[in-house]
């Protein structure tokens, strides 16, 4: 009598242990719990490409003091002293192959210049 009071309550407590985790998973399931679950892994998501993005801004702002600091830029103008003219390219000679056309050259009758558009 002890051993079948036994295993009836085991099978009932096996039951309900069942039952209950069948619903939670159903819960889980529905459409509402589904869209916050999506909601809640966009939201973790940005905050996670927020710091990416500070860090990267970070990271940048102090590689470029480094670069400054080592090209010298960062030091000020020393007064009286004014910044070199600008270098100019002497000018070109005319060139080879001229690079414009005109349309006088093509023939007018085969032509057409709404067939460009």
């Amino acid at each position: 009598m002890f051993r079948r009071t036994f295993w009836f309550t085991a099978g009932a407590a096996a039951g309900v242990w069942a039952t209950t985790k069948v619903n939670r998973k159903l819960k889980q399931l529905t459409p509402e719990s589904l869209a916050a679950q999506a909601a809640n892994k966009a939201v973790e998501t940005g905050h996670r490409l927020k710091d990416f993005a500070l860090d990267v801004r970070a990271g940048m702002v102090q590689r470029e003091a480094e670069l400054g600091e080592a090209l010298g830029l960062d030091t000020p103008v020393e007064q009286g002293r004014e910044l070199p003219e600008p270098r100019r390219r002497a000018a070109l000679g005319r060139a080879a192959h001229p690079t414009t056309y005109s349309f006088s050259k093509m023939p007018t009758s085969s032509y057409n210049r709404n067939e460009d558009h």
